[in-house]
């Protein structure tokens, strides 16, 4: 859903990173309930200054630098919500919310199930960055998102242009449901447009390049990667049509699906690891509907089944690339 009205300003060009922080300091000027808590959010203007500028508008009151403890974070936070607050928290990298994981999955994601009308809404938006690229190492690069998809009472988003991660996260802190958001370091300096008061709302995938040959499907990083594969693939005479999921939980399964029934080929891209991840649940939902005609197996592609290595060098090899994936479509095609 958009709330662009009739006669707006058109579309800004926006770093992916700026756009996240425009976003914030729009819903924090819009709600003063809007809250952010984090390490070394304030005064240090956040891990890769994705809160720049932010404790100088609002104070220290709105932009709350937390202890290490990203548990007692997290608890402060499922507090403040159920006192009215929609606290938006900043766990530096999504490996770190392993530390939490109880906190989120048995308490955040649950107690309204549990308790119904007693419990209010809980708003907690919880960002992480998610992803490798940058050789920090294996503590510091995974994508776990199928971990959080796999719980119910959560939305996972993994917004992978500027104008979604804005539009999304808006939506996402105006929302009732507790979102787990990640930002894909590769990312931050990317450069796309923003549509000013935009909002989204999760489980839309959207088709970001036509074509009836192949669908390929990625999200967050590799949604850019399927893009640049599909212009490599048309100069093979392959015409890729190209979905970005936006989100995987909840997942637009039907828009694949009908992709998959033009194309009657579907490759998932993504940079988690391949069991049980969310390529083989994207196939298994598009495998239960009723597909007239499909030219080749349904596949995805992923990293390897070991921790991803801090070299630079070796990293670059074990995450997938523009060519890998080029390849194993031409081969979906028969070539």
């Amino acid at each position: 859903m958009s709330t662009e009205r009739s006669g707006a300003p058109g579309p800004i060009q926006k770093k992916y990173r700026i756009a996240i922080r425009d976003a914030l300091a729009e819903e924090m000027a819009r709600d003063p309930n809007v809250i952010l808590m984090g390490q070394d959010i304030g005064v240090s203007n956040g891990l890769f200054r994705l809160t720049e500028g932010l404790y100088e508008k609002f104070g220290p009151e709105r932009v709350r630098d937390t202890p290490i403890s990203e548990t007692a974070t997290v608890g402060a936070a499922i507090g403040l919500a159920m006192l009215g607050f929609r606290p938006v928290v900043e766990i530096a990298f999504s490996d770190l919310m392993l530390t939490c994981f109880d906190t989120i999955v048995n308490q955040l994601a649950k107690l309204r199930w549990m308790f119904g009308s007693q419990c209010p809404h809980l708003p907690v938006v919880i960002r992480a960055l998610t992803g490798a690229g940058i050789g920090v190492g294996s503590h510091h690069s995974q994508s776990l998102e199928v971990l959080f998809a796999h719980m119910p009472g959560l939305n996972v988003l993994t917004p992978a242009t500027s104008g979604d991660a804005a539009g999304l996260l808006k939506g996402a802190i105006r929302g009732s449901t507790p979102t787990i958001f990640l930002e894909h370091k590769m990312l931050l300096r990317e450069s796309s447009p923003v549509m000013p008061d935009e909002v989204l709302q999760p489980g839309r995938a959207l088709v970001t390049r036509a074509g009836g040959d192949l669908t390929l499907v990625g999200y967050s990083y590799t949604a850019k990667l399927a893009l640049q594969a599909a212009v490599e693939l048309a100069t093979r005479g392959v015409a890729a049509e190209v979905i970005d999921l936006r989100s995987v939980s909840p997942l637009d399964a039907v828009t694949v699906a009908a992709s998959v029934q033009k194309t009657g080929r579907l490759l998932v891209i993504q940079e988690a690891y391949k069991p049980f991840g969310v390529g083989a649940e994207v196939i298994a939902r598009v495998a239960a509907e009723p597909l007239s005609v499909l030219k080749a197996p349904m596949d995805r592609m992923a990293v390897p089944f070991m921790p991803i290595p801090a070299s630079k060098v070796l990293e670059q090899s074990y995450l997938p690339s523009v060519g890998q994936v080029a390849a194993r479509a031409m081969q979906m095609m028969g070539a």
